[in-house]
C-alpha cells in the first residue's frame, strides 16, 4: 500500500497473516520462558499489576518484528513500545495480555497483535484493520480481517445465537485500581442473578475471542487499554458480534455480545450501575 490511507482487501488479509504469525512468534517466547522460569520485572498501578520479563521480551520481539517488516508504520505496546506512523497505521500490541493467568500457570493468556487506522491510543476513533490472538496455552489462534471474517485456526466461527439475556453466559474483568475494583464486584454482584452466570476468564482479548465463537454469550469491562481490545473487538466484530463501547458511571464500557443480546444487556448494566450510585 501507499505512505497512507486504507489498505486494499489483499493488502489487509497479508496484514492478518502477518499479525498472525507475529503473534505466534512472541506467544512461543512466552511458552519458553515460562517454562524455565517466570520472573517478574516491575509493578505497574499496585503489586498485583505485575510485568514478568516475558512480557518485556515478547514485546521487543514484535516491535522488532514490526519494525522490520512494516518500517512505516506505528507502534504502540503496552509495555512503552512506542513509534510514529507515517503510513497512516498503528500496530497496537499487547505482549501477554493475562499476566496473572501466566504468572500463576493458567493456560488463558494470550498475545494480541492488532493494525488499526486513527488515533491508536483512543479505541473510540481508531479503525481496526487486521488483527490477531493468539492462546500458546490453548493452542489457539484467532484472526480477523475488516470486511473478510473472523477464524480459528483458520475456520470461521461465529458467536451464539442467545437473546435472552436470563440464558446468557456473560464474561466480565477487574480493574486492578481499588475503587473501580470494588464498584465492578459490585455491578457483577447485582447482574448475576439476572443471567445464566458471570465468567472472570482474565484476558480481555481472550474474552472477546470466546464472544466471538459463542463460547460466550457476552462479555463487558471498563476502562479497558487499547491494546486489551485492538485485536479482540474486530474478531468479535468480523465474527458478527455486537460490539460496542459506552459510557457507564464515568467510564468507558467495552461490550460485546450476539446479536439480539447487545441491547438487552447494555441497558441491564445502566440500570443496575444508577441503582448502585
Amino acid at each position: 500500500m501507499g505512505v497512507t490511507g486504507a489498505p486494499t482487501p489483499a493488502e489487509t488479509a497479508d496484514l492478518v497473516v502477518l499479525a498472525s504469525e507475529l503473534a505466534r512468534a512472541a506467544g512461543d517466547v512466552a511458552a519458553r520462558m515460562r517454562a524455565e522460569r517466570v520472573d517478574v520485572a516491575s509493578t505497574k498501578l499496585n503489586a498485583n499489576d505485575v510485568v514478568t520479563r516475558a512480557d518485556l521480551a515478547a514485546e521487543t520481539l514484535l516491535r522488532e518484528r514490526i519494525a522490520a517488516a512494516r518500517p512505516h508504520d506505528g507502534i504502540l505496546g503496552e509495555e512503552g513500545a512506542r513509534a510514529p506512523s507515517s503510513s497512516g497505521l498503528t500496530w497496537v500490541v499487547d505482549p501477554i495480555d493475562g499476566t496473572v493467568n501466566y504468572l500463576y500457570g493458567l493456560p488463558m493468556y494470550s498475545v494480541s497483535v492488532a493494525v488499526v487506522v486513527g488515533p491508536a491510543d483512543d479505541l473510540r476513533e481508531w479503525t481496526p484493520i487486521a488483527g490477531a490472538v493468539h492462546a500458546p496455552g490453548l493452542g489457539r489462534t484467532y484472526a480477523a480481517g475488516r470486511g473478510l471474517g473472523a477464524t480459528r485456526d483458520g475456520e470461521p466461527i461465529a458467536p451464539s445465537a442467545t437473546e435472552d439475556l436470563a440464558s446468557a453466559l456473560v464474561g466480565t474483568g477487574f480493574h486492578y485500581d481499588p475503587v473501580l475494583r470494588e464498584r465492578q464486584g459490585a455491578l457483577a454482584a447485582s447482574l448475576v442473578g439476572r443471567v445464566r452466570d458471570l465468567r472472570r476468564i482474565g484476558s480481555a482479548a481472550l474474552d472477546l475471542c470466546f464472544v466471538a465463537e459463542g463460547a460466550l454469550d457476552a462479555f463487558y469491562e471498563e476502562r479497558l487499554n487499547p491494546w486489551d481490545v485492538a485485536a479482540g473487538v474486530l474478531v468479535a466484530a468480523e465474527a458478527g458480534a455486537r460490539v460496542q463501547h459506552l459510557p457507564l458511571a464515568g467510564e468507558l464500557l467495552t461490550l460485546a455480545a450476539a446479536p439480539g443480546l447487545d441491547e438487552a444487556l447494555a441497558a441491564r448494566l445502566g440500570d443496575l450501575a444508577r441503582d448502585l450510585g
